[in-house]
């Protein structure tokens, strides 16, 4: 009886407990096995098996039960700190140590309770309850996040598929979770009219925010505090780095005030109508100095508006007729060729719907958005007639623009045969956001280039970028009057109707791989003021990016 009893009291330490939410995990036999609240353990009829099979691997779509015991025994592990064992349970291993090591060791979070979620296919969400302590301070720390189940090829046994935003949703490759002073002092951003900017506000402005600390947070007077913050990784040699990003203060610093250029105005507005729509991008500048008045996304992760890296689609057609203008290879009013296709290096192209324009001038094609238009010209053009233009004109590709956070300055490589054909018409490897095209649209209304800026180069004696030559004056005015009548006549009329005469405007729609709808782009200027906007896979720019452009530049005139 004694013995019987012995050998009950073993078994019974081996049954799994409660821990927050989720079961804990027993090792049998080498491999996971376990029980949960997500419904109960593996059956011997639905297929699954708590050991590899050697001899053939399992393939096919995971099992409820595989999903559920492989997110439990992750989180399990996790909850209970044995690193070693969380990391087994991903399907990389080495990376998984490194981020949960420093989750405990370097971030210093303790106490982490994980509550699974209810499984939809094979994700699984679940909730994260933890304390943050340092230097006698601490702080809790909540958050969300979600795992996902793969398998794995080589034997096919289900693995929880590695990424570091698992740990924390805001973690990417090669960042880090940290806690302990700031080193870099908090700031009090302030907008043109000096009233205190927040992303309580304005939501937008929330990476905005973290690159104005990262850029003048030791400069302006400020004293730094304890924070849990994730450090982004070293940024490659000529790009900018993503500033780091608070999650938890445990003691305040002392900010100093940094002022910016934005409009409150504009920027409540600009917030609002990029709300209203998926994926939508939008940037507001002042031709005459180059003052950012206003800048906002649908998605207040990264920040798509400075920083986003997206083929232009017609919108590029400015600086490509600035281009066709300063050659003599067009005249806004001349006679022009619009055919339904034109091919050029092995490509054919096409206008939309294969449409064409018969004893048409350059200005009624650039306004109908001719893409044929454009490239019966390559021929007469070097392949880097145009990079040239972007860069000596618009103060463009070169990386060299001082915005007072980190933007990305667009990019127009040289390309040959084909490619060259589509950068013409805004595609190939020509790659713009808001800011950039914003800044196209307000060099022609200002009549040379002003590079933007958030914060005036006063505060830092920082040296703003410059073009090194302006459009001959006959240029400017052809590119000012294909622009006005593209926003009376031509395909951006209905976005800018009401806002005339001092206008111009530019459609465009970017085809992406993998998309069904284009990405829609807007360009357009009214008065000192220029905006640009995209609305990824939205469809037609006059359509999507064309109605917010238009009421910011109706707002602001």
């Amino acid at each position: 009886m004694g013995k019987r009893r012995r050998v009950a009291e073993r078994r019974k330490t081996k049954q799994p407990a409660v821990l927050g939410g989720v079961i804990a995990v027993v090792v049998v036999g080498g491999a996971f096995g376990a029980y949960s609240l997500f419904g109960g353990g593996a059956s011997a009829d639905d297929g699954t098996s708590t050991t590899a099979d050697h001899k053939t691997a399992k393939t096919g779509p995971l099992s409820a039960t595989e999903v559920r015991t492989t997110a439990a025994a992750f989180l399990t592990a996790w909850q209970g700190g044995d690193v070693a064992k969380a990391a087994a349970a991903t399907d990389d291993s080495a990376a998984a140590t490194t981020v949960l090591t420093g989750y405990a060791k370097d971030a210093h979070i303790t106490g982490v309770t994980l509550t699974s979620g209810k499984r939809s296919g094979a994700a699984v969400p679940f909730s994260v309850k933890a304390t943050v302590t340092y230097k006698g301070k601490s702080k809790p720390l909540t958050y969300d996040s979600k795992l996902t189940v793969v398998r794995r090829a080589k034997d096919g046994v289900p693995l929880v598929g590695w990424k570091p935003s698992l740990v924390h949703p805001d973690l990417q490759d090669g960042d880090r979770l940290v806690t302990g002073d700031s080193g870099t002092p908090p700031i009090t951003a302030l907008d043109r009219n000096g009233a205190k900017l927040t992303t309580a506000k304005y939501p937008s402005l929330g990476t905005v925010l973290d690159g104005l600390r990262e850029k003048y947070g030791k400069t302006v007077g400020g004293k730094a505090g304890i924070e849990l913050r994730v450090v982004r990784k070293a940024a490659k040699k000529g790009a900018q780095k993503t500033p780091d990003k608070t999650l938890v203060t445990l003691s305040e610093g002392t900010p100093g005030t940094v002022k910016t250029t934005l409009s409150p105005t504009l920027q409540a507005l600009a917030e609002e109508k990029v709300a209203a729509k998926s994926k939508a991008s939008v940037v507001v500048i002042r031709p005459s100095t180059g003052e950012i008045l206003a800048v906002a996304n649908t998605g207040h992760g990264f920040n798509t508006a400075f920083q986003g890296s997206l083929a232009p689609g017609s919108t590029m057609k400015v600086i490509t007729a600035s281009l066709l203008f300063d050659k003599g290879l067009a005249s806004a009013d001349k006679p022009h060729p619009c055919p339904k296709t034109a091919t050029y290096g092995g490509w054919k192209f096409h206008n939309d719907d294969d449409f064409e324009i018969k004893d048409g001038t350059f200005k009624a094609s650039f306004a109908r958005s001719c893409n044929t238009a454009f490239i019966t010209q390559a021929k007469e053009l070097e392949n880097n007639d145009l990079t040239k233009q972007a860069q000596q004109v618009f103060g463009l590709s070169m990386n060299n623009w001082a915005i007072g956070v980190p933007s990305f300055d667009g990019s127009v490589p040289v390309q040959s045969a084909a490619q060259m054909a589509a950068s013409l018409m805004g595609q190939g490897g020509v790659r713009m956001n808001p800011l950039n095209m914003a800044s196209v649209a307000s060099t022609v209304q200002a009549g040379t280039f002003h590079q933007p800026y958030l914060v005036s180069p006063t505060v830092d004696h920082r040296t703003l970028a410059k073009a090194s030559r302006t459009m001959s004056a006959s240029t400017l005015s052809q590119l000012r009057e294909v622009m006005q009548y593209t926003a009376a006549a031509g395909t951006a009329a209905e976005a800018m109707s009401g806002l005339g005469p001092d206008y111009g405007a530019k459609t465009g729609s970017a085809e992406v791989d993998g998309q069904d709808k284009p990405n829609g782009w807007f360009t357009a200027w009214k008065g000192d003021l220029a905006a640009a906007g995209v609305v990824q896979q939205g469809g037609h720019g006059v359509d999507t990016a064309g109605p917010i452009v238009a009421a910011l530049l109706k707002a602001g005139s």
